[in-house]
């Protein structure tokens, strides 16, 4: 298993990978909110079809990353979301905030 990571695979798409756990999310979320603040796209994409392992510091990096978006003015959407963080998100009732289907 890997750290964590974010980066800007390619514009207007965020990658996360790794684990993401409450060592790995208070840099990820520093890391994230300033590449989301510096990228030119109208829209973005959250993509975590590469991460390993997450806790619920995963969901919470992605209602981060959805505020900082919207802050800046662009539109988001989800890609990949692991098992696990699908059914926190549904036990929290957050299913239709972030269109899950």
């Amino acid at each position: 298993m890997s750290v964590g990571s974010v980066q800007l695979a390619e514009p207007g798409v965020l990658s996360l990978a790794g684990i993401l756990d409450y060592r790995s999310g208070p840099g990820l979320r520093k890391q994230g909110g300033s590449l989301i603040a510096s990228s030119k796209a109208a829209a973005l994409v959250l993509d975590f079809s590469a991460v390993e392992q997450s806790s619920s510091v995963g969901l919470s990096l992605l209602l981060a990353f959805i505020r900082d978006a919207q802050a800046a003015g662009k539109s988001c959407e989800v890609r990949g979301m692991p098992h696990g963080m699908r059914e926190i998100a549904e036990v929290y009732g957050l299913d239709d905030i972030l269109k899950l289907q």
